[in-house]
C-alpha cells in the first residue's frame, strides 16, 4: 500500500495561537501514525507562491492521513489555526 503524505504550505500571521495549533496537531499526528519528515527549516522558493512554513508528515496510507485530518483531535487543533494563518493543506499518495 502506498504511503500518504500530508503537505502544508503556511504563512503564520499570529504566532501564539498557531503555536497552540501546532501542539494539538502534533498530538493528532502521533495518534494516527504520522511521522514528520519536514517542519519549518530552510525554504528555497524557486517557483510559485512562497510560504515560509512548510510541513510534510508521512502516514502509512492516504486513508490514515485523511482519518487524522477529519479526527476530533485535529479539528480541535485546526480551530485554533483558522484566522491566524493562511495556507494550503493537501494529502497526496506516495509512489
Amino acid at each position: 500500500m502506498a504511503k500518504g503524505y500530508w503537505i502544508a504550505h503556511v504563512r503564520v500571521d499570529d504566532v501564539e495561537p498557531y503555536g497552540l495549533y501546532a501542539t494539538g496537531a502534533t498530538e493528532a499526528f502521533k495518534k494516527y501514525g504520522g511521522r514528520p519528515l519536514a517542519r519549518g527549516g530552510i525554504v528555497v522558493s524557486l517557483e510559485g507562491t512562497e510560504r515560509p512554513r512548510n510541513v510534510v508528515i508521512e502516514f502509512d496510507s492516504v486513508d490514515a492521513a485523511l482519518r487524522c485530518y477529519h479526527s476530533p483531535e485535529y479539528q480541535a487543533a485546526r480551530s485554533l489555526r483558522v484566522g491566524h494563518a493562511v495556507g494550503d493543506i493537501m494529502i497526496i499518495e506516495g509512489c
